[in-house]
């Protein structure tokens, strides 16, 4: 792949994405800005099963929802924050491999890995009710209200008709660094993308009509911070959810021993 200028990033965006924005002079010109740094507070720690391996986190009318991956363990759950343990829960056919969730219009879509499948359930009932084929990976899922928002694993979210699961908008994510790969949970918030990147500890904030990543919420070690415990299984970061009541997060790993309520400073 060839090596491309920082400096013409905000431009090839803006001609990779389904949008009919211009770019300006400032753009050419203007270095790109380091992501901020996003402070902040524990709230609360909450227990979670350290047999998830999560791969979707949602807080929808005052619940949490989350589906799981890996071969034969995937599963899409309803949880009881207060325990980590499910009230309501189906397992995903052993040859899938789950990934993120979302809810819109009273549906939970659920991506597969590899496996080019996406699952719509009845959210009430857990009851399977459609399915899509996706050509690409899934990791991620959100939705702005209209548009599902979906990574692959590389630097691009989609943005996709939830009822013909057709790509309306691809977004290229950068940063001072170029383009950054490997984005994964995506949760969008008033406005605003926050994702995962699989294998480092931090989210991202993400402008979603741009796709420059504006800010960095560090985690780093907040599992030893808080005393949790460690074993070979615990995993990466992984998982976001909002909760627009008291304006916090939820974040939380694969196989952690525990959830984080968070508010940003």
């Amino acid at each position: 792949m060839k090596k491309i200028s920082l400096l013409l990033l905000p431009v090839l965006m803006l001609a990779c994405n389904d949008t009919k924005e211009e770019s300006t002079s400032d753009n050419t010109t203007a270095a790109i800005p380091t992501p901020a740094n996003i402070g902040y507070n524990i709230v609360k720690v909450y227990p979670h099963d350290v047999t998830s391996y999560t791969q979707g986190l949602i807080w929808f009318n005052n619940t949490l929802y989350e589906g799981t991956g890996l071969e034969g363990e995937s599963r899409l759950m309803k949880i009881d924050i207060e325990t980590g343990k499910s009230t309501q829960k189906i397992d995903i056919p052993s040859e899938y491999f789950g990934e993120g969730i979302t809810i819109l219009n009273d549906k939970i879509y659920q991506l597969t890995w590899e496996d080019h499948k996406v699952f719509v359930y009845d959210l009430a009932t857990f009851k399977k009710i459609k399915e899509f084929d996706w050509n690409l990976q899934g990791w991620g899922i959100s939705h702005n209200g209209k548009q599902l928002l979906i990574s692959t694993g590389d630097s691009n979210i989609y943005f996709v008709n939830p009822e013909t699961f057709a790509i309306e908008k691809t977004l290229g994510v950068y940063d001072n660094n170029g383009y950054l790969s490997n984005l994964n949970e995506l949760e969008f918030v008033n406005g605003t993308i926050y994702a995962n990147v699989y294998l480092k500890d931090y989210i991202a904030k993400i402008n979603p009509e741009t796709g420059l990543v504006e800010g960095r919420i560090d985690l780093t070690s907040i599992l030893q911070k808080t005393g949790q415990p460690i074993t070979e299984n615990t995993d990466v970061l992984n998982g976001i959810a909002f909760n627009p009541a008291n304006n916090s997060f939820y974040v939380t790993g694969k196989r952690w021993p525990a959830l984080y309520e968070i508010k940003l400073n």
